[in-house]
């Protein structure tokens, strides 16, 4: 997937979250896929930059930036001076459709967001992603999709069953979920990406 990565400069900013619901999730009246911390929460984006402290020829203290490949997503409040939660966001491309690979940074509070205590694929989360007039579309992969591509063996994935928390916790590389995307991901009839739990439409504010 390395060759993949993309850096995309418009997903920088300040975004306000709106649930999506699903159509099948809409006439669940107990579906509850959301947490408070996922739609309450001002969704700040940035690309990494490291800064390394070298000495010039002349012996004189300098500093390097270096930005990295990947984002840095934190979750604020409304006045953004407490972070909930973090996580880091690879974006790459495939079949010219961009993916967001995410993980969380920590485990801290895990019980108030959706993203951090269920993560669909336990350590990383994908979702595509659709940026467009100011506007930021995410769509999450849910497990079950990939539960029956493994069982129906359309793709091979290294992966093990978690039977207390059941769900599968995915074990391959990450070109083994890049070979899956490019071969189902743009098959309405293998992933349909308008009718997944997670959904949400972000809104720049900055």
């Amino acid at each position: 997937m390395e060759k993949d990565i993309s850096i995309v400069p418009a997903i920088e900013g300040i975004w306000k979250s709106n649930t999506i619901t699903s159509a099948k999730d809409a006439k669940d009246k107990n579906s509850s896929n959301w947490k408070q911390v996922d739609t309450t929460s001002f969704w700040k984006i940035k690309r990494v930059i490291y800064t390394e402290h070298v000495k010039t020829k002349k012996g004189k203290d300098s500093v390097v930036y270096k930005p990295a490949n990947y984002y840095m997503i934190e979750l604020v409040n409304n006045h953004r001076d407490t972070t909930f939660y973090k996580f880091h966001m690879t974006l790459f491309h495939v079949n010219k459709a961009l993916y967001a690979d995410l993980m969380p940074v920590d485990n801290a509070g895990l019980g108030k967001s959706l993203l951090a205590n269920e993560s669909y694929f336990t350590v990383h989360t994908l979702a595509r992603v659709i940026i467009k007039n100011n506007q930021l579309s995410l769509s999450w992969l849910g497990a079950e999709y990939m539960k029956e591509m493994i069982e129906k063996k359309r793709v091979r994935v290294s992966y093990k069953w978690v039977e207390s928390a059941k769900r599968l916790l995915l074990t391959g590389t990450s070109e083994q979920l890049t070979g899956m995307i490019e071969r189902y991901a743009d098959e309405l009839r293998f992933i349909d990406w308008s009718n997944q739990k997670a959904m949400l439409k972000l809104n720049r504010t900055i």
